[in-house]
């Protein structure tokens, strides 16, 4: 809902508020109804503001707690506001304003730091408590709201966007080999804290910082995810009924903590279907959002899903609205596309998100999406392929999900820019971590808590926020996604993927979006390397700067060019290789090298 940033110094100077505007208007696209700075001494934050709780300017931000001085910039919404306010008030606390940021600042009053463990929703904030001294920064379970930093010895700076940071300057803009390996390892997802520039960190999901002008810090983790089977566990139907409810209740609650119109994305798929159909009895006026893309030629696939989304439309009497894009369109936006990911993003999908949100945020703030079912859920195909699979864990996840193995990787990369397997010693650290019962409950849990922060949910903030679109996501409900964990991973798996939201899906929604096979949004223009789209992949990876930073080896790079839609040149999960090298190389002279056009 806003952009965040900001600075703490530790040398004891006043904080660079040039350097901090500079930030605050690179993140104007996030927050258009209301924008400032907030200084003292070596501190100072700047905000820009979606409203979407509370239009007031009573919920402006920085926002100033009368009682304890307290300052805070928050991106995000806490769905769970009303009933913490509630409680606050009986604790004794006045309010000034009607909405959600006020009442952090309160919770924070009142129970400090631990007031993290309290908040349901999706956030990334900064706090100056100054009878402490101390900066607080925290970012959600599921990092669904980002936040970069950058520290040196004089200072640390933060932001809601890497680009952001590199505006205020002083930024280490060499690339991470460690991060490299993870980017070109596990499609585009590099875990927290590391990013592809050595000089930007971004703080982990459900932790939190506390910093003091002495260069003091603690990091702190404040929730995990425990994949474990309850005593006694309960029998199907109580499952089934269970995943009803709680998704009925995290429905509710994205909905109603809003002041504006929530429209949903409707794909046609199974997720965002179910979430109009569970709405459908409670919502006026209720609106959703379809896009398509031209079909390449008769030997690729169809390239939009509007059939199913229709059939949704039509019977809930939503109103509806179709968007569908031509391949030109396609290619002419990928370098706007580009310019506003704020890490580089793999996904085919990435160009429609951004099509999409700037179209959808022309009507309304907020959206829902089905991001994250799949996830939770066991949507994917790879989930069983990997369950079936033998070896160690490690082995029997890389084997179905990993784009490249070790070997591979290291006649991609230069040399100077190799490691070791620094993913696979990743991979076993986190699959090995305690409290799951199985290797299935490792794998999901690991997708929920770490892989989707980078893809899917990076991009299901990234690209709307840059259209001043909010995209909420019922799907991770933190009680939904703990309740999900804690049911046997066959039941989830069972049908194909997704059995206990098919259940609770049969009599809501049509049958034939149900029994339909899975969907993915295809972008059939980026998915088959041809054409100008080809060319532009030639030009990028033959262009001076690319050459220059000398992140590949050539003949790998000219055999991908050379046959880019060779079955060897695809991942695992069918990703192009060609692509993610280019769009590396694009990201970079995009944000870094600041020439988008190629040189």
């Amino acid at each position: 809902m806003c952009g965040i940033c900001g600075e703490l110094r530790f040398d004891g100077a006043a904080a660079d508020l040039a350097a901090v505007q500079r930030m605050r208007d690179a993140l104007a696209a996030r927050g258009p109804d209301h924008a400032a700075l907030w200084h003292d001494g070596g501190v100072a934050f700047g905000h820009t503001r979606l409203a979407i709780i509370d239009l007031s300017a009573a919920s402006d931000q920085p926002m100033v707690d009368a009682a304890t001085g307290c300052v805070l910039v928050f991106n995000g919404v806490i769905y769970n506001y009303r009933a913490l306010r509630a409680e606050l008030v009986a604790h004794g606390h006045g309010f000034v304003s009607q909405g959600d940021t006020e009442v952090l600042l309160k919770a924070y009053a009142q129970w400090g730091e631990d007031c993290v463990r309290r908040l349901d929703g999706m956030f990334a904030f900064a706090l100056w408590d100054p009878r402490r001294h101390s900066l607080l920064l925290a970012r959600d379970r599921f990092g669904m709201k980002p936040l970069y930093l950058a520290q040196d010895g004089q200072r640390l700076r933060f932001a809601s966007s890497l680009p952001a940071l590199l505006a205020g300057g002083g930024v280490d803009t060499a690339i991470d080999p460690m991060a490299l390996h993870h980017l070109f390892s596990l499609h585009a997802v590099v875990p927290a804290p590391r990013t592809i520039l050595r000089g930007v960190r971004k703080l982990p999901p459900a932790h939190s910082l506390r910093l003091q002008p002495d260069g003091l810090r603690w990091l702190r983790r404040y929730w995990d995810l425990r994949a474990t089977r309850p005593q006694p566990q309960p029998s199907e139907a109580e499952w089934i009924e269970a995943t009803g409810s709680a998704l009925r209740a995290a429905l509710a609650s994205h909905v109603h903590a809003a002041d504006v119109p929530v429209g949903v994305l409707l794909s046609g798929g199974l997720d965002s279907s179910l979430l109009v159909g569970l709405l459908a009895d409670s919502a006026r006026d209720l609106r959703t959002y379809s896009i398509g893309f031209e079909t390449l030629d008769a030997h690729t696939e169809q390239a939009d899903e509007f059939a199913y989304s229709d059939l949704v439309a039509q019977t809930f009497g939503t109103r509806h609205h179709k968007l569908s894009i031509p391949n030109s369109a396609v290619l002419q936006r990928l370098p706007h596309t580009v310019a506003r990911m704020t890490e580089p993003m793999f996904s085919h999908d990435v160009v429609a998100f951004d099509l999409l949100a700037e179209w959808v945020g022309r009507d309304v703030k907020a959206v829902l999406a089905g991001q994250g079912a799949d996830e939770v859920f066991a949507g994917y195909f790879w989930y069983a392929r990997m369950n079936a699979a033998p070896g160690l864990p490690v082995q029997r996840f890389a084997a179905h999900y990993v784009d490249r193995d070790h070997a591979e990787w290291r006649r991609f990369i230069a040399p100077d820019f190799h490691v070791p397997d620094v993913t696979a010693e990743w991979l076993e650290a986190e699959l090995q971590r305690p409290h799951a019962d199985g290797f299935l409950d490792q794998v999901l849990r690991l997708d929920v808590t770490a892989l989707i922060v980078d893809d899917p949910v990076k991009r299901v903030d990234n690209l709307p926020m840059a259209h001043a679109l909010e995209l909420r996501v019922p799907f991770l409900d933190r009680a939904l996604v703990e309740l999900a964990a804690s049911m046997p991973p066959e039941l989830r798996l069972r049908d194909g993927g997704k059995f206990p939201l098919k259940a609770v899906a049969r009599g809501v929604i049509p049958d034939a979006v149900i029994d339909r096979p899975k969907g993915y949004f295809p972008v059939p223009a980026l998915k088959h390397v041809r054409g100008p789209f080809l060319e532009h992949m030639r030009d990028l990876l033959h262009s001076r700067a690319c050459r220059e930073r000398g992140v590949y080896q050539r003949d790998f790079i000219d055999a991908l060019l050379t046959a880019p839609e060779a079955p060897q040149h695809f991942t695992r999960i069918q990703g192009s290789k060609l692509w993610h090298a280019a769009l590396l190389e694009w990201w970079l002279q995009t944000h870094v090298d600041g020439a988008p056009l190629i040189a």
